[in-house]
């Protein structure tokens, strides 16, 4: 999550969940922004039904869920997600819909959940962060990315004050140009202001990681020798192992 645009947020959903599964983890992504970008990233049909159902009509989870890789599957995000935000009825119960989808689905038995974000505060936001117990935020190297981050914590201590827990708190630097001095001034003040929250890997501005969308692919089915498929087996390891910088 994070309210910034282009900062990765889908292309890091749709490569680490797939470098996480071929680590041997069980995984499940979860598409909760109304652009269907996940289901087009692992080439299925954007308009399959999905979350929208299970958010607007009660549906089981486990009735959407589609199997995409060994250890990977994917519930899409609906033709019909937006409707959602629109949504009245229900009081403060809208805000924990799909957190109790989920415990009674057996995506409960999966390894890792992730759940890729639209930039908004939303009742869609709402809904994934308390389904959640933690928040990966992508920072990309420029200074727009940084206010972005600080809205994204006013959001989620917000957040945590409402529902009365404690959400972990993990940063991860993308489209990273190396050679630009302000890339790594902003990578500085991340690891200044939040010490032992910064995975350790940083993701390079990566061609073939912009290109493989287009395709209906992850990285890895791409051109699984790219500096992408390298930095997101990485940054799968950072999250296992608890590696930051």
């Amino acid at each position: 999550m994070n309210q910034k645009g282009g900062v990765g947020k889908t292309t890091t959903t749709i490569n680490l969940g797939h470098a996480l599964a071929l680590a041997g983890q069980k995984v499940a992504l979860l598409d909760m922004d109304p652009q269907g970008q996940i289901a087009t990233g692992y080439g299925l049909d954007a308009t399959l039904p999905g979350l929208d159902e299970v958010l607007l009509d009660d549906i089981h989870l486990d009735e959407l869920t589609l199997p995409v890789k060994d250890n990977l599957t994917v519930v899409p995000a609906g033709k019909r997600l937006a409707d959602f935000e629109h949504i009245t009825e229900g009081g403060s119960e809208r805000a924990y819909i799909l957190q109790k989808a989920i415990e009674i689905s057996s995506l409960s038995e999966q390894d890792f959940v992730l759940i890729d974000c639209p930039p908004s505060s939303g009742l869609l936001g709402m809904n994934a962060m308390f389904a959640a117990t933690e928040v990966l935020i992508p920072i990309s190297g420029d200074y727009l990315s940084l206010h972005g981050l600080s809205r994204m914590m006013q959001i989620l201590k917000r957040s945590e004050s409402f529902s009365g827990q404690t959400i972990k708190l993990w940063l991860v630097s993308t489209r990273m140009q190396l050679r630009r001095r302000l890339t790594q001034e902003v990578r500085n003040k991340i690891l200044k202001y939040f010490p032992g929250r910064v995975l350790n890997t940083m993701i390079r501005e990566n061609v073939s990681l912009a290109e493989s969308p287009s395709f209906g692919q992850t990285i890895f089915d791409y051109k699984n020798t790219s500096a992408g498929a390298e930095d997101y087996s990485a940054l799968a390891q950072d999250l296992l192992k608890g590696r930051t910088s």
